[in-house]
C-alpha cells in the first residue's frame, strides 16, 4: 500500500455529511464554518499586529529623527562651549600678559623713582652742605677761602666752573652780594 492508496482510502472513509446535514471533521473542515471565523478573528488579530507594527515602526522613526536632531543640538552647543572656551583661555591668557607688561612699567617707575629720589637726595645734601659752607664764609673773618680771591682787605668769589656771568650774577644776586667783573689780573690794580 503506497502514501496515495491511503489517502484514497481514508477520503472514502469519512463521509462528506454526518446524518444530522453538518459537515464531517477531516479534510472538508477547511470549508467549515468554525475555520472561517477562525481564520477571520486571525486575520483581523494580524491586521492589528501589521498595523501596530507600522505604528510602532513610525513611532521609532520619530523618536530616531529626535535623536538624530538632538545629538546635533548637542554637538553644536559642544562647538559653541568649545569657542567659548577657547575665547576665555585667550582672554586670561591676554589678561596676564597685560597683567606682566603692567608689573614690569610699575617696576621700572618705581625704579625711576627711587634714582631720582636718590638725586634729590643728593642735591638736598649738596644744598645744605652749601647752605653750611654760606654760613661759614658769613661768619668768616680771615684771609679769603680756597676759591675766593683777596684784594685790597676784600675777598672776591671767582668761578672755578661752568658758570657764565648772567648765572654768576645771578648767583650773587641771590647771596645779596654786589658782583663786579674781572677780565684780567690789571682790573684787579685799578
Amino acid at each position: 500500500m503506497t502514501f496515495d492508496d491511503l489517502k484514497h482510502k481514508t477520503m472514502k472513509d469519512q463521509p462528506d455529511h454526518t446524518p444530522n446535514g453538518e459537515k464531517g471533521t477531516g479534510l472538508h473542515f477547511l470549508s467549515s464554518r468554525c475555520w472561517c471565523l477562525a481564520a477571520a478573528i486571525l486575520g483581523i488579530i494580524c491586521l492589528g499586529l501589521l498595523v501596530t507594527l507600522i505604528v510602532l515602526i513610525m513611532r521609532l522613526s520619530q523618536v530616531s529623527d529626535l535623536l538624530k536632531q538632538h545629538q546635533a543640538n548637542l554637538t553644536h552647543q559642544e562647538i559653541i562651549l568649545e569657542g567659548q572656551i577657547l575665547a576665555q583661555q585667550q582672554a586670561e591668557k591676554a589678561s596676564q600678559e597685560s597683567e606682566k607688561e603692567l608689573k614690569e612699567m610699575i617696576k621700572n617707575l618705581t625704579q625711576k623713582l627711587d634714582e631720582k629720589s636718590k638725586k634729590q637726595m643728593e642735591l638736598h645734601h649738596q644744598n645744605l652742605n652749601l647752605q653750611e659752607a654760606l654760613r661759614k664764609a658769613a661768619n668768616f673773618s680771615g684771609p679769603c677761602p680756597q676759591d675766593w680771591l683777596w684784594h685790597e682787605e676784600n675777598c672776591y668769589l671767582y668761578s672755578s666752573g661752568p658758570f657764565n656771568w648772567e648765572k654768576s650774577q645771578n648767583y650773587c644776586l641771590s647771596l645779596d652780594a654786589q658782583m663786579l667783573k674781572i677780565n684780567s689780573t690789571d682790573d684787579l690794580v685799578s
